[in-house]
């Protein structure tokens, strides 16, 4: 098959879960088929090792400018309170560019694609002149995130934002699952999301995962009262979570454990997050290689509030067969079973208590640990999702395309 993703960043920069979930896929479909990549790219930034590393497994790579990649904090949160005049979601005017629809009409002008495969519904709002059959992959469902967030929010401006994105994003997400063939999802919950709003919808579920070869246990012993959060700081759902544990989590644990540090991996902590750094919370920022911090950890957390989709940083986390403590939501999606392969708690209280549990309890954390693995190896490896979708995309080639899809495929 000849595939065409459009993605929001390049797959070879493994940053986040998104961008884990598009190189575990894209990677694992190109040693079978031709892939080409069409991806946004910070303006400015040197993007030369990135893009040679995604053309080690992808046919094709071209790549285009995004200028809002580029917004300050400031000038972001201006143009989010601007775009309450416009009758367009905020994702629309950070996504929707001109650069992008010249690429991407250039591209399906000068080659046939069996498949043209969209990462995030913020990349659809382009139109798309091609028979090729189209998949969107929705990593998460967009206004359902933004609902959950609008729920917990004070601040009277941020609320009234809120509210009218979700509204505009809502009507947006829902009309662009019109212009597809299949829309993919990471969890059974957020395909019962789409049946219901859009019960025209064909849908499937490929399940997030890991690389179970890359992400492996190691026979190293982790550094006692160690406990580690990993991901991209700068999303709202981990700014988020990580202020809970380190507001509400954190202090009780330090009644018990007063040795106990807090490791931070990951993109762009916001100044709200960096002004904890300290002796007891370590913040690396972005690097190389996170399985060495991962090793040193006695226990993963995931204190998240809010998400949507599945949490990649729970499977890598388990397939290195560390214990986790996460929150409900934090474990959304995945089959794990609480005392078994994960320990789940919602409370301040209750999630001190179980990090205390499993620091305090070494056989605990190995039995946890051991079934978390074996949880991965039989139900998130990568490459059973890399098999399920290439056999998604051949019922497409051969059912042909989805009645249910809108003959206009252009939101805007």
């Amino acid at each position: 098959m000849r595939i065409l993703f459009v993605t929001p960043s390049l797959p070879s920069l493994p940053r986040g879960g998104a961008s884990r979930r598009m190189q575990g896929l894209i990677s694992g479909l190109a040693g079978e088929h031709v892939v080409s990549v069409l991806a946004f790219v910070p303006p400015g930034e040197d993007q030369t090792a990135a893009i040679a590393a995604a053309r080690d497994y992808c046919d094709e790579v071209v790549t285009v400018e995004n200028d809002r990649y580029g917004l300050s904090h400031r000038h972001k949160r201006a143009l989010q309170f601007q775009s309450l005049a416009f009758p367009r979601s905020f994702e629309h005017l950070v996504y929707d560019r001109p650069a992008l629809r010249a690429a991407l009409d250039w591209m399906l002008a000068r080659t046939r694609y069996d498949i043209v495969n969209v990462e995030f519904c913020w990349m659809a709002y382009p139109s798309f002149s091609t028979t090729a059959r189209l998949v969107l992959d929705e990593h998460n469902i967009e206004y359902d995130i933004l609902r959950r967030t609008s729920r917990g929010e004070t601040q009277p401006a941020r609320k009234l934002y809120n509210a009218v994105n979700f509204r505009k994003l809502r009507r947006e997400e829902r009309a662009i699952w019109r212009k597809f063939d299949v829309c993919c999802l990471t969890s059974e919950r957020d395909e019962r999301i789409v049946r219901r709003d859009r019960p025209s919808t064909r849908t499937a579920v490929v399940p997030n995962g890991a690389d179970t070869g890359y992400f492996r246990p190691r026979a190293a012993p982790p550094e006692p009262m160690t406990i580690a959060f990993f991901g991209q700081i700068s999303y709202y759902p981990n700014t988020d979570g990580l202020l809970f544990f380190l507001r509400e989590v954190m202090p009780r644990l330090k009644q018990t454990h007063p040795r106990v540090k807090l490791l931070i991996i990951g993109l762009s902590p916001p100044d709200v997050i960096s002004a904890y750094e300290g002796e007891d919370v370590i913040i690396t920022g972005v690097v190389d290689d996170i399985r060495p911090y991962l090793e040193r950890a006695s226990v993963i957390i995931a204190p998240l509030r809010i998400g949507g989709g599945t949490r990649v940083k729970i499977l890598e986390a388990m397939a290195m067969g560390k214990p986790v403590v996460s929150t409900r939501i934090g474990a959304e999606g995945i089959d794990v079973t609480d005392g078994r392969d994960i320990l789940l708690a919602d409370t301040a209280e209750d999630f001190a208590a179980r990090v205390a549990q499993v620091l305090d309890e070494p056989a605990l954390a190995r039995r946890l640990g051991g079934a978390a693995r074996e949880l991965i190896e039989q139900r998130y490896d990568w490459q059973a999702s890399v098999q399920r979708l290439a056999r998604l995309y051949q019922e497409l080639l051969s059912t042909g395309a989805s009645p249910g899809r809108a003959v206009v495929r252009n939101t805007g």
